[in-house]
């Protein structure tokens, strides 16, 4: 049933169904700074179903990325629960949290993070390894996902060989490499020139549409607007406003970009 599922979600058409991908309740998350405890996050309750192209957007310092490490398991709340498909994150031991982020979790980082030895294929191929495929599956995996994001012909490159674009594209590509869920994507045009950083934007969208993965992106972007389903604005650690693009973009109108 479930690999039915999972077939009908590949084929795309864009879904938004009513199924949860990501659920938070009441995330809190308080650091130590000498004598004083900051209050990253003070209670965020969010639901983001499957499908979905959400923004997190807000000020530096607003908790977005505390919020983006909290769903991505790279952080733990200090009070409250994240549900990846229905999994309670705090319920898992450290064996299960790496292969629930291995398999159903791709990131993509403003820096890129390439292995600067690797060509492209062993850059993308290598969530592959850690998710035991076998090396022809890989190999054919790795080109399909190099032809999708349009550097089939950049196999064999290294990133030093690779402008900014195409390492982002060489990111994005390993983030789908073991068909997750969900990309994260954190600031993935603040590295690029406008054009780049647009083309990156259309690619992300493109891939949302057709294979049904969620993306999640924190930015600072406003070109982020055309593309995401929801905005969801982050101030001083709370949700302060979720604002659907159109409503988004009646804003922008009338404030002429504000």
């Amino acid at each position: 049933m479930a690999d039915s599922q999972a077939t009908t979600a590949a084929k795309g058409d864009h879904i938004r169904s009513d199924e949860y991908v990501v659920r938070t309740k009441d995330l809190k998350k308080h650091y130590k700074m000498g004598d004083e405890t900051i209050e990253a996050l003070k209670g965020v309750t969010l639901d983001i179903f499957r499908g979905e192209y959400i923004s997190l957007m807000g000020p530096s310092g607003s908790g977005k990325s505390t919020l983006f490490n909290m769903i991505g398991g790279l952080d733990k709340p200090t009070e409250g629960t994240v549900f990846i498909d229905e999994v309670d994150m705090a319920q898992l031991d450290a064996y299960e949290l790496a292969w629930l982020r291995c398999r159903k979790i791709g990131y993509i980082f403003q820096t890129f993070n390439l292995i600067p030895v690797m060509t492209a294929l062993e850059n993308i191929t290598l969530p592959m390894v850690f998710a035991g495929m076998d090396y022809d599956s890989m190999m054919a995996r790795g080109r399909e996902l190099l032809e999708t994001v349009g550097l089939g012909h950049r196999l064999h490159n290294k990133p030093g060989e690779l402008s900014g674009g195409q390492q982002q594209r060489v990111a994005i590509a390993r983030a789908l490499a073991n068909s997750p869920s969900i990309i994260l994507a954190d600031e993935p045009t603040g590295n690029l020139d406008l054009k780049t950083g647009k083309e990156i934007i259309e690619l992300l969208r493109r891939l949302n549409k057709e294979s049904g993965v969620t993306v999640i992106s924190a930015t600072h972007d406003l070109k982020m607007v055309d593309v995401s389903d929801r905005i969801i604005w982050i101030r001083d650690g709370l949700i302060d406003r979720i604002q659907s693009r159109s409503e988004m973009e009646e804003d922008m109108g009338e404030g002429h970009g504000h």
